[in-house]
């Protein structure tokens, strides 16, 4: 049999017979403490509802769960595992909590669709096949990005979508927190951002944005599910909701408005007003000091009203000051151009691949060459990991500006092979973005979302090799868990037959 396992475990086993969860089946977590013991409890949680067992957490059981030191030595990583399927028992075991975490995913996977609903489902057969399983991922950072500033998103969507990214093994969630339609997250400093720039969001609709209590919540539902919430803050480019709030930072001609369309480029920060660098040391420092991880995205895209220099003096110094907060700070691909230190991860978007309405883009050969002398990169090329682009001309949401994104042209890439001759250290990772211009509530996302985000977890945690006939079988058999999950998404043809 196929296992629909997403994404492909490094090594898979499968062993005669099965194992069936019981009435008297139980959690053995013997010693564990702290988040180890909060995987344990967490893996019961989602199991009670929908089969009806008791499966209480103590020091025995049929199903184990342990901290082994030797698997993290074995197979390379905190997020390594190891999960042993017998008829009579289930053991999982990993070096960290993050790591049995994974393994969780996988067991639940192996388990029913009928596991994903939300209410009991009554005379399911709770069995899972008999399989040996050692996994590691290939890259550390495996991210998608919300762009929640063309429209707003609020708190449950983004849970929502953090249950999806869990499932599929992804550890970073960044969410684009402003731009030219609307501003995101109060900033204690500031508040007149939020006060008179986030009520209004792409065509109709209020916007909204995000308290430092809402902020903080989803923070911490993501840290349960070991990812880490990236915020970025784009500048100096998409800021007229920002100017809305202190027009006094943007170039002496502009005057910002309430903005509801889609258009790019044409609002900045002004590079030579002293009082933009103490604006950003005032959204960077308080965004810092509510981000527990350890990353800040300070944008540093498309500019049309910058020249080079003043747009590089910009991000050089932006940088600076985002560093100072001691964050590790990432930029968008533009900022390879600007002289910014090595230490500043650059995100290839590829804009050049369709886009062509900005300035300051860099060439692909300008940014392999910048990662060549040091540079890091989180590869997210529009052509395959936009997940905003349209599937095909018949599409009801997205665009097309970077061509068609079928699911299989966003499963068939690698970062390393995309970016050529780098070396394959300096990529980081990948990252499926989610930009919201034709996406106003989260069924419509999924559409988008679903079926091709699988495909960019499999890029990011699995070997290089890729076999589209083997994962249109896995993937088409979790079509069944969304439904239970009551998820919208596309049925598309190339996956499954009309």
């Amino acid at each position: 049999m196929t296992l629909a396992l997403i994404p492909r475990p490094l090594a898979v086993h499968e062993l005669p017979g099965t194992f069936r969860l019981t009435a008297e089946s139980a959690i053995a977590a013997p010693g564990l403490t702290g988040d180890a013991l909060r995987v344990a409890e967490y893996l019961a949680a989602s199991l009670r509802v929908p089969t009806g067992l008791p499966l209480p957490v103590g020091e025995d059981g049929d199903v184990l769960v342990a901290l082994d030191p030797s698997v993290g030595e074995a197979a390379g990583g905190d997020e390594a595992y190891a999960l042993t399927i017998a008829t009579e028992t289930v053991t999982l075991r990993a070096a960290t909590a993050q790591g049995l975490f994974r393994g969780v995913q996988t067991l639940r996977q192996l388990l029913p669709a009928a596991v994903e609903d939300g209410a009991l489902v009554a005379a399911a057969d709770w069995t899972v096949p008999c399989v040996e399983i050692a996994d590691r991922p290939r890259f550390g950072y495996r991210s998608a990005m919300l762009d929640v500033a063309r429209h707003f998103f609020p708190v449950p969507d983004v849970k929502r979508l953090i249950d999806a990214l869990a499932a599929y093994k992804f550890n970073h969630l960044h969410l684009h927190l402003s731009d030219d339609q609307g501003w995101r997250i109060e900033i204690p400093s500031r508040p007149e951002l939020t006060a008179k720039a986030s009520g209004f969001q792409v065509g109709e609709g209020a916007g909204g944005f995000y308290t430092q209590a809402d902020y903080a919540e989803l923070v911490s539902y993501a840290a349960d599910r070991f990812i880490t919430v990236v915020p970025e803050v784009d500048v100096p480019g998409h800021t007229n909701a920002a100017l809305l709030a202190y027009p006094e930072l943007g170039l002496k001609d502009y005057q910002p408005r309430q903005y509801r369309g889609t258009d790019v480029g044409f609002s900045t920060l002004d590079p030579d007003n002293e009082a933009t660098y103490t604006f950003l040391a005032d959204v960077f420092g308080d965004l810092a000091a509510m981000t527990p991880g350890p990353y800040l995205h300070l944008g540093g895209d498309e500019v049309d009203v910058l020249d080079q220099e003043a747009f590089g003096r910009f991000l050089r110094r932006a940088a600076e000051i985002a560093a100072a907060t001691g964050k590790t700070v990432i930029g968008w691909e533009e900022i390879v151009a600007s002289g910014v230190p090595a230490e500043v991860v650059a995100q290839y978007w590829g804009r050049n691949h369709g886009r062509q309405t900005v300035e300051h883009g860099v060439s692909d050969d300008e940014f392999r060459d910048a990662v060549a002398k040091g540079a890091s990169a989180i590869v997210s090329p529009a052509s395959h990991s936009y997940l905003d682009m349209q599937y095909g001309p018949d599409s009801p949401f997205g665009l097309d500006w970077s061509g068609y994104v079928p699911v299989r042209q966003a499963y068939e890439w690698d970062p390393v092979g995309y970016l050529g001759e780098v070396e394959a250290e300096r990529v980081l990772g990948l990252e499926a973005a989610l930009w919201t211009e034709t996406v106003a509530t989260m069924t419509e996302a999924e559409y988008l979302i679903f079926p091709r985000l699988p495909g960019h977890a499999e890029v990011g945690w699995s070997s290089v090799h890729r076999d589209w006939a083997d994962y249109r079988t896995r993937l088409a058999a979790h079509a069944e868990r969304w439904e239970a999950q009551g998820r919208n998404y596309f049925r598309a043809p190339e996956v499954w037959a009309a």
